[in-house]
């Protein structure tokens, strides 16, 4: 029998992405072992976090300001679309994109209830009708679900005029876009498509 408190950690644990049961209690007893330091530090930088984190007022990634450093800095006319903040880390870590980003927080999954208003689509479409844009690159993951919301905002943004292209598909259907090597996005990125 465990403690009910040290279940309750792993429980709270197993809230996180990709944690099983097993990793779940790994991470309780490696908290527990902690020094009071140490526990202190780790519970403040979530508190921290949680306090001062917020998305952008225009691309909907995590800063602590009102407007990213990438939105205030870049080329506004290019907005390259993805699915979590996650898929910018992995394009900024190529460093050959100089345009902004415009964060969905999800795709469209019906099965799940994630339609067109559980994600940030009305958002991108007052961007592009406050003019100024020149191309949106969908960069939605290369599966089902990423797939059904790139041909949506196709449908929906080409006949604003806009130039729509997809990522290409040097990143292997399945995948997810936060996982690939820099060779493989930047490839994928040289080589999208009009849709």
């Amino acid at each position: 029998m465990r403690s009910q408190t040290i279940s309750k950690l792993a429980a709270a644990f197993r809230k996180l992405p990709g944690v099983g049961p097993k990793t779940a209690m790994r991470y309780a007893y490696a908290v527990i072992e902690m020094d009071k330091e140490q526990s202190d530090n780790f519970v403040d930088a979530i508190i921290q976090a949680k306090a001062k984190i917020k998305m952008c007022s225009i691309c909907g990634d995590y800063t602590e300001n009102e407007i990213c450093e990438l939105c205030g800095a870049r080329d506004k006319s290019v907005v390259c679309v993805v699915s979590r903040p996650q898929d910018v880390i992995a394009f900024e870590k190529m460093g050959d994109y100089n345009g902004v980003y415009h964060v969905l927080h999800g795709e469209l999954d019906f099965q799940k209830g994630v339609g067109v208003d559980n994600i940030r689509i009305k958002e991108l479409l007052d961007r592009i009708n406050s003019g100024g844009i020149k191309e949106i690159i969908i960069a939605t993951n290369p599966d089902v679900t990423g797939e059904l919301t790139a041909s949506y905002l196709a449908g929906i943004i080409k006949p604003l005029g806009v130039k729509v292209t997809r990522l290409a598909y040097g990143i292997s259907i399945g995948s997810e876009i936060e996982y690939a090597d820099e060779l493989t996005l930047q490839r994928a990125l040289q080589d999208r498509k009009e849709l």
